[in-house]
């Protein structure tokens, strides 16, 4: 293919990609408004309504109602052309869980549930993404959270040891030909909180997990974007040098006693580096109270003006699968960047 065309099937994909974005975003709208939200031709957003509306990835209204001349045609972007399927993967002390939800180009819930296993290990994961292809064949794309970190598509460490290098993404994509996310769960988390908040401007928070028989681990944003690291490895608090192995670590944070003082270390570590607005905790192990006692040992290393608000994050499970979802729809998405340079 030449380097011309190949330019000119990219400009396209973009183009297409606007006018998506655009009606998405109207809910509905004519040529001519579209090509406003756009800043392409009209003529050129005629052709990509013509194109999305022969796929059936558009639908056409009644006439929109006109004080003279002809009526122009209305466009509704059709949010069940497709549909994304997510999971999240807990690890439990006895037994797993895996919990999905199919929902469609909106956002909105068409299926969910879930189930436990003693073990789970990629054939449980496969099993379920066949079950829910089989069922809903529309699905373009698999988003999964694990409680582990992920590079290049593979997990490399993880509180479910079956899945530690197991080149799940590959072999999901290779088998059904979809597209496949696999993500930390506390960057998930951490996406689906900061959606939820609607900041006006960029903000830095994190969430910080402290779950019964696991290591804590950290989801950061910077800036308004998700800090994941050179090696995706951001986050990783439990490798902190905090002076003692790990499964003293792990001992201490089971300990009602020493469990403030070591969580605090871990949080202070956070407010330096990252200097956050927001630290919401979660996991099992953290309880109302904590929280208080937790910024009190803050303030022993870190200066009271620095110190973020902490909050208590009750219900984690909400933004884990929300930031799922959100990060699935938007990995469906062709790439704007080239576009904004253009205009």
């Amino acid at each position: 293919m030449s380097p011309i065309t190949n330019n000119t099937m990219q400009v396209k994909k973009m183009n297409l990609e606007l006018v998506r974005q655009a009606l998405k975003s109207m809910k509905q709208g004519t040529k001519s408004m579209v090509a406003q939200a756009t800043g392409l031709s009209v003529a050129t957003c005629g052709n990509m309504l013509n194109e999305l509306l022969d796929t059936g990835e558009l639908f056409e209204l009644d006439l929109e109602e006109s004080s003279g001349g002809r009526p122009a045609k209305l466009y509704q972007y059709n949010v069940n052309y497709s549909y994304i399927a997510c999971m999240i993967i807990q690890a439990g002390v006895e037994t797993h869980s895996l919990n999905y939800r199919v929902a469609n180009l909106a956002g909105e819930t068409i299926s969910e549930g879930g189930l436990e296993a003693a073990q789970m290990n990629a054939g449980v994961i496969e099993e379920e993404v066949d079950r829910l292809l089989s069922l809903y064949p529309q699905i373009r794309a698999v988003g999964i959270g694990v409680p582990g970190a992920v590079y290049e598509g593979v997990i490399n460490l993880c509180d479910i040891p079956e899945l530690v290098n197991v080149p799940l993404m590959d072999r999901i994509h290779e088998k059904h030909n979809i597209g496949v996310l696999i993500e930390n769960d506390m960057n998930s988390t951490v996406y689906g909180f900061y959606r939820k908040q609607e900041y006006e401007e960029d903000k830095s928070v994190a969430v910080v997990t402290f779950v019964e028989g696991s290591f804590p681990g950290a989801g950061i944003m910077v800036d308004g974007h998700i800090h994941r690291g050179n090696t995706r490895f951001a986050g990783e608090i439990s490798f902190l040098p905090f002076g003692m192995s790990r499964e003293e670590q792990l001992r201490q944070l089971h300990n009602r006693d020493t469990f403030p003082h070591l969580s605090a270390w871990a949080i202070s570590s956070l407010i330096a580096v990252m200097n956050p607005e927001t630290i919401a905790l979660t996991g099992s192990l953290i309880q109302p109270p904590d929280v208080q006692m937790i910024r009190l040992e803050c303030l022993k290393y870190i200066p009271e003006m620095h110190v973020p608000q902490l909050t208590l994050l009750e219900h984690p499970e909400e933004d884990y699968m929300y930031g799922l979802i959100t990060m699935t729809l938007e990995s469906l998405s062709y790439s704007l960047q080239l576009v904004e340079k253009r205009r």
